[in-house]
This record gives C-alpha cells, sequence and structure tokens, in this order.
C-alpha cells in the first residue's frame, strides 16, 4: 500500500511543470500579447492549434528548441527574450544588477492596464507629447528626477 501511494505521489509531481517552463510560457504569451496577436494566429504559423499555444504559455507542455526558435522567429524577439528573469538565474556580477526591475516591467506588461497603456505611449508620435506624459506620470506617482 505505501509503494502504491509513493508511486501515485511521484507521478504527480512528475505532472508539475517545471518553474522555467512556466517562465518561457509566460514569456511567450507577454510578447504575444504584446504584438495583439491572438493564439489561434500564432498556432497557425506554426502549423499547430491554439490549445497547444495555450498549453506551452501555462508550462503544461515544454516548448522544444527548434519550436521555440520558430516562435521567436514569428514573434519577432530573440530566443533569449524567453529566459529573461527566469527562476534560478543570478544576477551578473559585472554591470548593474537590476534583476528586480525586470520583473517589475514584466509583471507590468501582463496587466490589462500596463499593455493597453504600452501600446497607446507607443502610437504618440510627438517626442514632446511621449515627455510631457513621463513628467506627468512621475508627478502623479510622487517621484522626483534623480
Amino acid at each position: 500500500m505505501d509503494a502504491c501511494k509513493e508511486e501515485t505521489n511521484m507521478a504527480s509531481e512528475q505532472r508539475k511543470p517545471n518553474p522555467i517552463d512556466i517562465h518561457v510560457g509566460s514569456r511567450i504569451r507577454l510578447r504575444r500579447t504584446m504584438l495583439g496577436m491572438s493564439q489561434e494566429k500564432l498556432g497557425d504559423a506554426l502549423g499547430i492549434t491554439f490549445q497547444q499555444i495555450q498549453k506551452y504559455e501555462k508550462g503544461a507542455n515544454r516548448v522544444g528548441a527548434s519550436r521555440l526558435q520558430e516562435i521567436s522567429r514569428i514573434l519577432n524577439t530573440p530566443v533569449a527574450f524567453f529566459f529573461e528573469g527566469a527562476p534560478g538565474q543570478e544576477p551578473s556580477e559585472g554591470g548593474f544588477k537590476e534583476a528586480s526591475s525586470t520583473n517589475y516591467v514584466v509583471d507590468f506588461l501582463s496587466s490589462n492596464e500596463g499593455l493597453q497603456l504600452n501600446r497607446a505611449f507607443i502610437k504618440i508620435e510627438d517626442p514632446k507629447v511621449r515627455k510631457k506624459l513621463v513628467e506627468l506620470a512621475r508627478a502623479l506617482a510622487n517621484i522626483s528626477d534623480d
């Protein structure tokens, strides 16, 4: 009986998505939504179903290297983008240590408001208007120029 329980526990542990697979999947979703692309459109471009895209994005299914390369081409981003801020990565000793800044940017762009704000901001063509908008946001957040 104990051996059976142990085998069941081992099987359920094996079904848990790997944290890296979850992270890569969330970065695929982030980039896809940043581009305004549906899961169906990405799936069509890859020759797979949108359900498979859902599984990748949840980390339930692991993305193979060649498939990830193709996804990076379709989403027009380097493969390294999908691993930025991955769990277990130590910040490099050289340069600035800004690992936490990567996380808050990802969290912001993963939110509906952040995505909408980003899309609207990009469409503002006048650099002076963009600068004024940043100044307004900083004033509303009570952030001074450093």
